[in-house]
């Protein structure tokens, strides 16, 4: 599901408190789902989601957390088959074997009877309170923290901060150190993680040319924060809606901006995923993946639950 963030829930104002009579139906929604029985699965489950609406690194996790588990666990992604995210599919699929259906629990059965895997890396997830999950992850970036802190459609939010209590760990991804979000947070969950983005390509890149960078992700200011840090001459950016299908003319004219301002063109790993093999052409992208800080103490922290 798409959703643009709109400006005013990252604060409260008169539009959020305006609203706070709508959230009760989200509220209401989500005192009800968690009563809904829950299925138990034979493969173990770690689910990676977020209660703040897009850009919180939760894929990047996904991936870092099969790179950690791998050697120890049969994996297998499971993604749901979402229309506008076939980007995340395929960025899954360079990293490990991925099914991907309209209910998880179809995918999680699959799984289950092929008997090749005996863990499912689920990269979202967490509203579904239909499965039992052995291992739930909350993502927050730590740019955007909590937003205003209200329910959609007052605020970010899909779920009361005080759900994280049910979770087993929060990550907060980003570059950003965020001391006010991490004691907000540590109010509801005590399993605190910490990562931010490296590049694994940055070497292929001459960064004394100018960069016009395009994107069209969830965060487009953690790309930015990236390209920032490692010395990326930025003249012009074009930012897209999260998930964005780009057309052949939009990329056409993103080309000819930076052929007659002699600028470099980049983008993400996920939006080049999206292109076709003509508009890649002459486009570089970013590679990136997180840096969990502390990593022992996460890798112990999952295979204890496992």
């Amino acid at each position: 599901m798409r959703i643009s963030k709109p400006i005013f829930w990252n604060n409260k104002n008169l539009i959020s408190l305006f609203l706070i009579p709508f959230s009760i139906i989200t509220f209401i929604i989500n005192f009800f789902k968690n009563f809904s029985p829950k299925d138990n699965f034979k493969i173990k489950t770690i689910c990676v989601g977020n209660i703040y609406v897009g850009g919180t690194g939760k894929t990047s996790l996904t991936i870092e957390i099969n790179n950690i588990l791998k050697k120890s666990f049969k994996t297998i992604f499971i993604k749901k088959k979402y229309i506008d995210q076939l980007d995340e599919r395929e960025l899954l699929r360079t990293y490990g074997n991925v099914f991907s259906d309209n209910d998880r629990k179809i995918s999680l059965i699959k799984a289950e009877n092929t008997k090749k895997f005996n863990l499912a890396i689920l990269d979202d997830g967490l509203q579904d309170k239909t499965i039992k999950y052995d291992i739930s992850i909350a993502c927050f970036n730590s740019s955007y923290g909590i937003g205003n802190g209200l329910l959609i459609p007052a605020g970010p939010l899909r779920e009361n901060l005080s759900m994280l209590r049910n979770y087993s760990a929060v990550f907060l991804n980003g570059e950003k150190k965020n001391k006010r979000l991490f004691s907000i947070l540590k109010e509801f969950n005590n399993h605190i993680f910490y990562s931010n983005y490296i590049s694994t390509n940055i070497r292929k890149f001459n960064r004394k040319n100018k960069y016009l960078y395009f994107c069209g992700i969830g965060n487009p200011e953690e790309f930015e924060y990236s390209l920032k840090k490692y010395k990326f001459n930025i003249e012009k950016k074009f930012i897209f809606p999260d998930h964005h299908n780009f057309k052949n003319q939009e990329i056409d004219e993103i080309k000819k901006i930076a052929f007659e301002n002699k600028l470099k063109v980049i983008t993400t790993e996920k939006d080049y995923k999206r292109l076709n093999t003509k508009n890649k052409k002459n486009i570089d992208y970013l590679k990136i993946k997180l840096k969990i800080k502390n990593q022992k103490k996460f890798t112990k922290f999952l295979k204890e639950r496992l």
